[in-house]
């Protein structure tokens, strides 16, 4: 047995048409599709890092994680609808399908894209880039499995990239 499961994206994109930043990524982890809503992990340190760079407490429900991004003008969603994969391994992704991006930008039409960690940043670049004509800014992974970013240079990075080209 391969172990591969093919995983079909739940979720739906998280913004409105307040939105300027996009994060994507790659596709939602086991534990994320357990929880039902984005960066589910415990360790993950999504909500850590987006809570510090909004100054606002960390996000504890969905609902409350919800009104953090739309509040922010923070839209956030994942470059595949639905692959292979084995367990969380982004490294085993197989038979992607690209998710349809386009939703969003028709909505927000000035939104920058940020992806959460390499992965993301490869496939945003092999299925969307061509679509959408935007570049994205590769972000470092708040993956547990990137234990050679601690949170506060996580932040940090995360802060000098996405706030430096802003408006």
């Amino acid at each position: 047995m391969s172990g591969y499961t093919h995983v079909v994206h739940e979720f739906e994109p998280v913004f409105d048409e307040r939105s300027r930043v996009l994060i994507l990524g790659s596709l939602p982890s086991v534990k994320s599709r357990e929880t039902g809503f984005y960066y589910g992990h415990p360790r993950n340190r999504f909500w850590a890092v987006t809570a510090a760079l909004t100054g606002r407490p960390l996000p504890q429900t969905v609902s409350e994680k919800k009104a953090l991004l739309l509040d922010s003008q923070i839209a956030v969603w994942d470059v595949i609808a639905e692959c292979d994969i084995i367990g969380s391994g982004d490294a085993s992704i197989k038979n992607a399908v690209p998710a349809d991006l386009a939703r969003i930008f028709e909505v927000c039409p000035d939104v920058r894209v940020f992806t959460n960690g390499s992965t993301a940043g490869r496939y945003y670049n092999k299925y969307q880039f061509a679509k959408t004509g935007r570049a994205a800014v590769i972000l470092p992974s708040t993956s547990p499995a990137n234990a050679a970013w601690g949170l506060e240079r996580l932040t940090e990075e995360w802060r000098r990239q996405i706030f430096s080209g802003a408006d």
